[in-house]
């Protein structure tokens, strides 16, 4: 017999280091979910990605079970990575504050590809280099 589902909840927690802390303790807390037994999963899945803050989708079920889902990290996160800026521009059409190579923005959408509302590579590039531009990022070539 399937379970039933209570609800889905949306988290964006660090790589290896989520912890009981809000935001992750009082959104599973209040839904009757082990908050250290999801940190114990999700650490041990999101070992080697540190650094990053990444989505995860957790399912609850009405016996207070849950499975959850990793999802890559966000484009503008991959984006201002790899760029070396710490935050996207105020003013994109006006200010830019870094560029990207063909090949990074290649990078990043074959790391999104999955995640990406695109049928081809080339529709997810068109993505990627959408959001450098919107964050004032250009993009060479």
């Amino acid at each position: 017999m399937a379970k039933k589902v209570k609800t889905t909840i949306k988290l964006y927690c660090p790589a290896g280091q989520a912890n009981p802390a809000p935001p992750v303790g009082p959104a599973l807390g209040q839904h009757g979910v082990n908050i250290m037994d999801f940190c114990k999963q999700f650490n041990e899945r999101t070992k080697g990605r540190e650094g990053l803050t990444l989505p995860a989708i957790i399912t609850v079920y009405e016996d207070r079970t849950f499975d959850f889902i990793v999802k890559s990290p966000p484009s503008t996160v991959l984006i201002k990575r790899a760029c070396g800026v710490a935050k996207a521009s105020g003013e994109p059409n006006k200010t830019k504050v870094g560029k990207l190579t063909l090949d990074q923005v290649r990078e990043i959408a074959e790391q999104k590809a999955k995640d990406l509302n695109s049928k081809d590579m080339a529709g997810a590039i068109q993505i990627i280099k959408g959001t450098a531009r919107s964050m004032g990022v250009e993009v060479e070539g």
